[in-house]
């Protein structure tokens, strides 16, 4: 399995089928494939946004989340947030996340302008909380609020 950062508009389609497919399987939500496909896009054309990083077996992708920067006054450098994270359920409890998030740490420990990793998980992704407890992340400090106009 190779774990990457990926760039190229190429992975747009299956990063956004994931997402459709995850936002089904945790939430129960059905997302608009058009909406998700041009958001997807959105990053690959806007750096700014985030990056995505994707695992690969023998060619094809069987996992992908999204990064993103978040300034921290506090450490005086970025925290990377994790989000949309989606393994194929062919591909789960071979410790994919497990790689990705190794891969993550690995570029915060070699980058001295980022200070951690987090990410949201929903309240009732137990299967995902006990992954991410199994590798050494803590909820131990924050919740998170939101309000979402749509």
């Amino acid at each position: 399995m190779i774990i990457k950062e990926v760039s190229d508009i190429s992975y747009a389609k299956t990063i956004s089928n994931f997402q459709i497919q995850m936002a089904l399987e945790t939430e129960n939500l059905k997302l608009d494939p058009e909406t998700v496909l041009e958001g997807v896009k959105a990053v690959f054309l806007d750096s700014s946004k985030g990056h995505y990083v994707v695992c690969e077996d023998d060619d094809q992708v069987v996992a992908s989340l999204l990064i993103m920067n978040e300034w921290s006054d506090w450490r005086n450098g970025n925290v990377i947030w994790v989000h949309s994270v989606f393994v194929l359920p062919e591909y789960r409890g071979q410790k994919v996340f497990a790689k990705m998030y190794a891969f993550l740490q690995g570029k915060v420990k070699r980058d001295s302008s980022l200070r951690g990793i987090r990410l949201y998980v929903d309240k009732t992704n137990i299967p995902a909380q006990s992954v991410y407890k199994k590798i050494g992340m803590n909820n131990d400090h924050y919740d998170l609020y939101e309000w979402m106009a749509k």
